[in-house]
């Protein structure tokens, strides 16, 4: 009954957030926690690896974390603007799991200036989220998790406050090596606006599967994201029906594991929105793959990534695990 009810939850949130087009605040919460999600295209829901950081992107795959994880990230993104963030899990009884996660970006100090371009001082921006996750098995295939959200920005004197929850399904067989989930992000509102008029969220759908081949050392990913922003034509011409494909194709992030250990994988990802988004003159160059590996030696798990999310400039992302 559980599992109905939150499959149910999660088809009419779907159709509930399809209206939900336009402009957005907080567009920080889109960046990658993990590093693996980062290296496979910038997103991914169905890796159930015991890794802290996916469960951020899916809370449903907390239920494969182990007791007592503590985890530590940061990521260097635009001209000197840095993103850290960290998880702590515990597990709460045989079948619940708890986590709390923070994330803080620094844009740095910039010169206030009056009209007449008199310098009046300095001021900073920062972005924060505190996010409460739980997750919970359904049976020995089903997992469900939500997570809650505080997020907070301030730019100089203006600032806002606001509440988000996701929520995340996950399906896996262990005897095919498949995984599917779904997930709803970032559902909520604003509690304080910048100004008189309030924005939402950056409001997302997204399916994924994963499935591990029996023998080779592969995993392949599959994720749809954006799924609450569809751009269809009612044309039939052919030039139309071709920009729609495009559109169409924007939806999906391709991503592929090496696995030459339990321990170790090298992972390489395609993200099709982003090498469209990131054209100049027509020439996208790299824009849109990304890359990574990581190992684990014992209680401890390192994982690396690097990324374009901005035409002029790369990203590294690293991520510091411990089994405490």
């Amino acid at each position: 009954m559980k599992k109905q009810l939150l499959i149910l939850l999660l088809f009419c949130l779907s159709l509930a957030t399809q209206a939900q087009n336009g402009t957005s605040v907080f567009k920080f919460l889109e960046l990658p926690f993990s590093s693996h999600a980062s290296a496979l295209g910038g997103d991914n829901i169905s890796i159930n690896d015991n890794d802290i950081t996916m469960a951020i992107h899916n809370p449903a795959l907390l239920s494969f974390v182990s007791d007592k994880t503590l985890n530590m990230n940061y990521m260097s993104y635009i001209d000197g603007v840095g993103v850290g963030s960290a998880a702590f899990s515990n597990t709460l009884g045989e079948r619940s799991v708890w986590a709390v996660a923070a994330q803080y970006v620094n844009y740095g100090n910039f010169k206030e200036t009056s009209a007449e371009d008199i310098e009046l001082g300095t001021f900073s921006a920062k972005d924060m989220a505190f996010s409460g996750i739980y997750s919970y098995d359904l049976s020995d295939s089903w997992s469900g998790g939500v997570t809650t959200k505080m997020i907070y920005s301030t730019y100089e004197k203006y600032s806002s406050f606001a509440i988000g929850v996701d929520l995340g399904l996950n399906y896996y067989n262990e005897n095919s090596l498949f995984s599917a989930s779904i997930v709803a992000r970032n559902l909520g509102g604003q509690i304080k606006a910048f100004d008189e008029s309030r924005e939402s969220l950056p409001v997302d759908l997204l399916v994924g599967i994963t499935k591990r081949l029996s023998h080779a050392p592969f995993r392949m990913s599959v994720t749809m994201h954006n799924l609450t922003n569809w751009n269809s034509s009612a044309s039939t011409s052919t030039e139309e029906k071709e920009k729609f494909s495009k559109k169409l194709m924007n939806h999906f992030i391709f991503g592929v594991d090496f696995l030459p250990t339990e321990t170790t994988y090298v992972s390489l990802g395609y993200n099709c929105k982003r090498k469209s988004e990131m054209q100049v003159n027509g020439i996208s160059g790299w824009s849109g793959m990304a890359l990574g590996a990581g190992i684990q030696i014992k209680r401890l798990k390192i994982g690396t990534s690097y990324a374009k999310f901005h035409p002029s400039s790369s990203s590294l992302l690293f991520n510091f695990a411990m089994t405490l």
